[in-house]
C-alpha cells in the first residue's frame, strides 16, 4: 500500500443504547489520527459505524415493541449526531445492515466453507448475550461472564463450526514476525498465552434466533455477530474508488474486544486469503470520578454532557492529555475544568490573546523566526505514528510556555519590537496546526484570525513564513469556567 495512503477504524458499536464516553474516545481518537495524517498530506479513509445484528438487539428490540431494523433505525441517527457534536469527520459510517456488506459477508462464509474451513456439528457451552462472546467454564467468575458479570447462559445447538485451530500455528507466527500487529506491546504476551494454551473451533453460526446475516448455503442458520461484524472492515473497502485502501493500517478497539480482533479476526482473513491490517490498537477504558461506567449506577458520561461542561474542543483535549492512549483513565468534570483553565485559557488562549492584541497597537515585522527552533516536530510527529498523543501534547504545550516565556522576557508591549511579534505569530500559526487534529474548532478560527489555513497538507507549511496580514484582537477563545472544589459531577 502507499505510504501516502491511510486507512484508520474504529469498532462498529452495538446499537443498543445512545454513545457514551467509552464510544467517543475510540471514534475521537480515530479523528485525530484521521486529521493527524491529512496534515502530512496522506489520502485518509476513517470508517467507523453500527453493529446491528445478533440475539442482544432482538431483545433489546422486543423490549421496545419494535422489530430489530426499526429499533436500529430510529438509534443511528442519535450516534450520527453524537459525532457531529464532537466535530469528527468520518468517510462513511457503515452498518451491518447495509446491503453491501451483508452480499460480501455471505460471499466470504460461502468461500471459507468451500475451502473446508467451515463444518457442521453441535455446540455445548457457555455464551454471554451482551458481549456476544463464547466462554470455556475456567473463563467464568462465579458463573458469570467475565466482562459483565451477569450470569452466563449455557447452549446446546446445532451450529456450523469454523476451524478456529487450524490456524495457531499461523497466528503464532503472525505475532513473533509482527509485533506491533497487537499493540500497545504489554497486551501482546496475554494473547499469545491464551493462543498458545487452547484454540478450539469456533461456533459460527445460530439458529435459535433470526436476526442476522443468513448463511447462503444453509438458511436455517445466521452468522455469529463477529463473523458479520468483522467484515465490516474489508466490506467498506470493496466500495469503488476505496479499494486502494485495503488492508487498514491501525485499527482501534477498546481492550475488552481485543481477543475477538487479535485472534478471530485475523484467522478469518488468513482462511479467507485476505491481506492482514497492519496494527490492531487497545485502549483501556475510563472510570468516573474513580468508579467503573456502569448505566444501571447513573454513572455514565454521554457526549451531550461531555460537551457542555467546556465546549466540544476542551472535551476533545482532555480525554487524549489527561492519560496516556492505551491505559485506563479517570473522567472528572473538575479535572476537565481545570485542564481547560490552566493549559487552554492560561497558557494557549493567553498567548494568542496578548499576540493579537500588541499585533494590532503596533502591527509586526518579517523576519527568521528563531522561536522555531524549539519546537520538536520529528519527535511530535514520531509521538503521534506511535499513539502517544499524550506526549505529542506535552511537546507542544512545552513550546508554548517557550512562547510565552519569550514575550514575558522580551516585553514588545515595552520595546515596541516588530520582529517579536512576528516570531510570536508566526509560531502560533505552528501550534494551531499541531494542534488542529486535536482542537479543530479553535484551531481553524486561530488561523483565520492570523492569515494561514490548516488541515491538508498544512504540515509542510509550518516552516514556511507567515504572511503578514492584519490581525485584530477576537473574542477570547477559552473562557475560565468557575467550577467549586466540590464539583465533581
Amino acid at each position: 500500500m502507499s505510504e501516502k495512503k491511510f486507512y484508520v477504524t474504529t469498532p462498529i458499536y452495538y446499537s443498543n443504547d445512545i454513545p457514551h464516553i467509552g464510544h467517543a474516545y475510540t471514534t475521537l481518537a480515530a479523528d485525530v489520527l484521521s486529521r493527524w495524517n491529512k496534515i502530512k498530506g496522506k489520502e485518509v479513509f476513517f470508517l467507523t459505524g453500527t453493529d446491528e445484528h445478533g440475539k442482544k438487539i432482538q431483545k433489546v428490540a422486543e423490549k421496545n415493541n419494535k422489530t430489530p431494523k426499526e429499533f436500529v433505525d430510529e438509534l443511528i441517527p442519535k450516534f450520527k449526531k453524537s459525532w457531529k457534536d464532537l466535530n469528527i469527520n468520518f468517510d462513511r459510517f457503515i452498518r451491518t445492515t447495509d446491503k453491501d456488506h451483508e452480499k460480501i459477508v455471505q460471499e466470504i462464509i460461502k468461500k471459507i466453507y468451500d475451502k473446508g474451513d467451515i463444518y457442521l456439528g453441535k455446540y455445548s457451552g457457555y455464551y454471554c448475550t451482551d458481549c456476544e462472546g463464547y466462554y470455556t467454564e475456567k473463563d467464568l467468575e462465579n458463573g458469570c461472564c467475565p466482562i459483565h458479570k451477569l450470569k452466563i447462559e449455557k447452549l446446546q445447538e446445532e451450529c456450523y463450526f469454523f476451524k478456529l485451530s487450524k490456524y495457531k500455528k499461523e497466528l503464532l507466527k503472525l505475532y513473533e514476525k509482527n509485533p506491533e500487529f497487537i499493540s500497545p506491546k504489554y497486551r501482546r504476551q496475554e494473547i499469545i498465552n491464551r493462543v498458545k494454551e487452547e484454540l478450539n473451533d469456533l461456533s459460527v453460526s445460530r439458529t435459535t434466533f433470526d436476526w442476522g446475516i443468513k448463511f447462503p448455503f444453509d438458511k436455517k442458520h445466521i452468522s455469529y455477530v463477529w463473523l458479520d461484524a468483522l467484515f465490516n472492515y474489508y466490506s467498506a473497502t470493496r466500495e469503488k474508488g476505496k479499494e486502494k485502501f485495503w488492508p487498514a493500517d491501525i485499527q482501534l478497539i477498546g481492550k475488552e474486544i481485543l481477543w475477538f480482533h487479535a485472534v478471530y479476526w485475523p484467522a478469518f482473513l488468513l482462511s479467507a486469503e485476505l491481506e492482514l491490517p497492519k496494527k490492531i490498537f487497545a485502549h483501556g477504558w475510563w472510570t468516573f470520578n474513580n468508579e467503573k461506567i456502569s448505566k444501571s449506577h447513573g454513572k455514565v458520561i454521554h457526549v451531550d454532557e461531555l460537551v457542555s461542561i467546556a465546549g466540544v474542543d476542551s472535551a476533545r483535549y482532555f480525554l487524549f492529555r489527561a492519560t496516556p492512549f492505551g491505559q485506563d483513565g479517570d473522567f472528572s468534570k473538575s479535572a476537565l475544568i481545570q485542564r481547560h483553565n490552566d493549559e487552554l485559557a492560561n497558557k494557549f488562549g493567553n498567548l494568542i490573546s496578548r499576540t493579537a492584541g500588541l499585533i494590532e497597537k503596533t502591527s509586526f515585522e518579517k523576519c527568521e523566526n528563531k522561536l522555531l527552533k524549539k519546537l520538536n516536530l520529528k519527535e511530535i510527529d514520531k509521538k503521534m505514528q506511535d499513539l502517544e498523543f499524550d506526549k505529542a501534547l506535552n511537546l507542544i504545550f512545552e513550546f508554548i510556555d517557550n512562547c510565552n516565556e519569550y514575550v514575558q522576557n522580551k516585553k514588545p508591549w515595552e520595546t515596541k519590537d516588530k520582529s517579536i511579534l512576528y516570531e510570536l505569530a508566526d509560531s502560533i500559526k505552528a501550534i494551531s496546526i499541531l494542534l488542529w487534529p486535536f482542537i479543530p474548532e479553535s484551531c481553524e478560527k486561530i488561523s483565520k484570525q492570523f492569515g494561514f489555513v490548516v488541515g491538508k497538507n498544512s504540515f509542510e507549511k509550518i516552516k514556511i513564513p507567515l504572511k503578514i496580514s492584519k490581525i485584530k484582537k477576537q473574542e477570547i477563545l477559552f473562557k475560565r469556567i468557575e467550577c467549586r472544589e466540590n464539583e465533581q459531577n
